[in-house]
């Protein structure tokens, strides 16, 4: 049983940082693809930032120079620096993996990952 837990979250007002972790006890966050997801109430989750198998990185539009994920192997975790939050960025944020190997991550790594977290709030708010 694969179990992924975030942490950082909290409440910080507009402009403000935040750092995310993501760990696993019995996986190997160093080796396969990883996503950070997110989903606001009423709202469908979405992607957030993604690190593929070989190290590549990935965004969305609505993070992307604000936000970085990394990963480090040594501690077997994975971050996401948020930076500059927005009010908009309020929401529960997930770390999800699997083990697969053989998907096309050339335009990608935002995928239906098998093992989720179960999620860490965000909240933006003065």
């Amino acid at each position: 049983q694969v179990q992924l837990v975030e942490s950082g979250g909290g409440l910080v007002q507009p402009g403000g940082s935040l750092r995310l972790s993501c760990t696993a006890s019995t996986f190997n966050l160093g080796y396969y693809a990883i996503g950070w997801f997110r989903q606001a109430p009423g709202k469908e989750r979405e992607g957030v930032a993604c690190i593929t198998r070989s190290g590549g990185i990935y965004y969305s539009d609505s993070v992307k120079g604000r936000f970085a994920a990394s990963r480090d192997g040594g501690k077997n975790t994975v971050y996401l620096q948020m930076n500059d939050l927005r009010p908009e960025d309020t929401a529960v944020y997930y770390c999800a993996t699997d083990s697969v190997i053989n998907r096309d991550e050339a335009a990608g790594c935002f995928f239906d990952y098998d093992y989720w977290g179960s999620g860490t709030q965000v909240t933006v708010s003065s």
